[in-house]
């Protein structure tokens, strides 16, 4: 419907809907979000803002994993 308008922005936004429609299908099947991974990034930062000074990366990289660890 979008090509039979024959308007350049139209066909434009045809276009893109057509190169990321894979994309978009995938999302509306499986809509998974980036809020897990935020979050691990965020608590990684505050480590790392708490250990401001420190040199030991041994001690850092213990750190976050104790961080995650379920025991």
């Amino acid at each position: 419907m979008a090509r039979a308008v024959d308007h350049p922005a139209v066909g434009k936004f045809a276009d893109t809907l057509e190169r990321y429609a894979d994309g978009i299908l995938n999302h509306c099947h499986y809509a998974v979000g980036t809020s897990k991974l935020e979050g691990v990034n965020n608590k990684i930062k505050v480590i790392k803002r708490k250990a401001y000074g420190f040199r030991d990366e041994r001690y850092f990289c213990l750190k976050v994993i104790q961080a995650f660890s379920t025991n």
